[in-house]
């Protein structure tokens, strides 16, 4: 069982394929280059590697307007190397997940070009179509500020398209069957070639009918568990992870209440409410946004994350918290994006404070799901705001002192490396950091190996304990008659914290703390005592290490 919802005790790196790692000089990473640096990934000590696009593709939008499904962006090499890439990766145990990215399509995609071109093809009815301009239009953007429409008329087809996003990416009619038996067999394609399972992206707007009748979209949830079913017959322990931020009450419809449809979803409300928490150290809100997502089946897990290749969307917070994170991590307009978030990495969010940064980065390994560190955080890596919208945090990964940060030997590389301030190539690399046992690099990797050893928080249930004070956050997850315990501290001065355990038998009396030497003991009322620094943070085993003699999934 534990091995087949292997995802529940999962680290997860996010990496794009042409900003890792450049091997034959172009100027754009490939998989040869992906795979030279596959060991550097195994030394992090990650379950599995999330691939954005890499399949041939306008790269209008990061390559997130496909035009070949079934193949390889020609700059990242062959379908042969990503196969090789696969298959090294398993060798080292490294599961592959790959982006699903079937809302839409590339307007130069053979599909779209055959429906604008003959009104009779079967791809027609593939895509939105409307005669006349729908009233609704100009509402529904996903990049407002950008996008003026979500109609736009073709000169060929002489009709209007729909489009959720940009005007280059028309939508797919999802509601058409052969449309759904596509995207079966894109998904079985790809798993063929080695791939454990997928991220969906914008899963909400893949299920909703589209149309220009349609006002109020419908969401067809009966899609989410037919691919589940396709995924769960071709090979057993592969799975979906859902890009669907979501309301809380809306959550069960994607993960089914039987645990028959998403595997996983990243969980935008704890994300929002964490960033409010760590701008106004108070937990109050993130508490309640825990309690409105603890609901999920047996199967079903969460995707934790700090940030991602996209802006920080602050668009579940009430007017008044989403200003104080505003002033707290993106005061300036050019680290805002479309009015509702912010487009900064996480290291200068944080002013690169290394306390900070490591109290984030101990929130995300231990709050409850599966956590999802994107390339380039884990050396502390800054953005570059000069680039446009959601570029500044995009740019190669930085791995030494060589021209470009060692990415290429290109002088054009595909996107420009920091090479300037605090985060520029020169400061920030992985060649250095590797060499600097204190470093951010050598800190993730150790606390990656010390999440793998409490699967207690991918696979057990959590309990907020009171601790007396908003600014603290004390956490407890059983699973299997294991214990263990977390104390994260927002406030930027020390504080005392007493509690109970809650667990009222005989290891309430011993903590023993696994990220150093600070265990503690209960006093005689039966409470510990314990004193964080600021922005301090404690990782606890409750009865002691007792637990290694008899645990069952050793």
């Amino acid at each position: 069982m534990i091995k087949d919802l292997w995802y529940k005790n999962a680290v997860v790196y996010c990496l794009s394929v042409g900003t890792y790692m450049d091997a034959n000089g172009d100027g754009v990473g490939d998989f040869s280059g992906l795979m030279r640096r596959l060991d550097y990934i195994n030394g992090l000590g990650v379950s599995a590697i999330w691939l954005m696009p890499f399949q041939a593709s306008p790269g209008r939008d990061n390559g997130y307007d496909i035009s070949d499904y079934y193949s390889v962006n020609p700059a990242y090499g062959t379908l042969g190397d990503f196969v090789e890439f696969t298959h090294a990766a398993k060798q080292r145990g490294i599961r592959v997940l790959i982006d699903l990215v079937v809302n839409h399509t590339s307007n130069e995609h053979a599909w779209f070009k055959e429906a604008r071109r003959d009104p009779k093809s079967k791809y027609r009815d593939w895509y939105v179509w409307s005669k006349k301009k729908p009233a609704n239009a100009d509402k529904g953007m996903v990049f407002p500020g950008v996008q003026k429409s979500t109609w736009t008329h073709d000169p060929v087809a002489k009709e209007y398209y729909f489009h959720r996003f940009y005007d280059f990416q028309p939508d797919l009619n999802t509601s058409n069957p052969e449309v759904q038996a596509e995207i079966l067999r894109i998904m079985g394609f790809w798993i063929q070639l080695g791939v454990s399972g997928f991220r969906m992206d914008a899963v909400p707007f893949v299920i909703s009918t589209k149309g220009a009748e349609v006002n109020k979209p419908r969401e067809q949830y009966g899609m989410l568990r037919d691919f589940r079913e396709f995924l769960q017959w071709r090979v057993g322990d592969s799975m979906i992870l859902a890009e669907a931020n979501v309301l809380p009450n809306t959550d069960m419809q994607y993960f089914g209440d039987d645990g028959d449809r998403m595997h996983m979803m990243f969980n935008f409300q704890v994300n929002q409410n964490l960033f409010y928490a760590l701008a106004a150290a108070d937990t109050k809100p993130l508490v309640k946004a825990m309690e409105k997502t603890k609901p999920r089946p047996p199967s079903g897990q969460w995707g934790m994350f700090l940030r991602n290749h996209d802006e920080l969307d602050l668009g579940r917070l009430t007017e008044k918290q989403r200003k104080k994170v505003f002033a707290a991590f993106g005061p300036n307009k050019e680290d805002q994006l479309y009015d509702r978030g912010i487009r900064r990495r996480l290291a200068p969010m944080l002013g690169g404070d290394r306390r900070r940064i490591e109290l984030a980065y101990s929130l995300m390994f231990t709050l409850p799901g599966t956590p999802v560190l994107r390339y380039g955080d884990e050396l502390g890596m800054g953005d570059d705001l000069s680039l446009p919208e959601r570029e500044c945090c995009r740019t190669p990964m930085q791995w030494s002192t060589e021209p470009h940060g060692g990415f290429t030997k290109s002088d054009k590389p595909v996107m420009p490396v920091i090479d300037r301030g605090p985060y520029g190539y020169e400061h920030v690399n992985a060649a250095f950091q590797r060499r600097d046992p204190n470093s951010m690099l050598n800190w993730i990797e150790r606390i990656i190996r010390m999440r793998k050893e409490v699967p207690e928080v991918g696979w057990g249930d959590f309990e907020v304990i009171k601790a007396g004070n908003d600014a603290v956050l004390a956490l407890r997850y059983d699973w299997r008659n294991n214990s263990v315990l977390f104390l994260h501290n927002f406030a930027g001065e020390p504080i005392e914290v007493e509690f109970k355990t809650g667990l009222g038998d005989e290891r309430d009396d011993k903590l023993v703390d696994l990220l150093g030497d600070a265990h503690s003991n209960a006093q005689t009322n039966g409470k510990h005592c314990v004193c964080l620094e600021a922005y301090g943070y404690r990782w606890y085993r409750v009865g002691g290490l007792d637990y290694l003699l008899n645990r069952s999934d050793v």
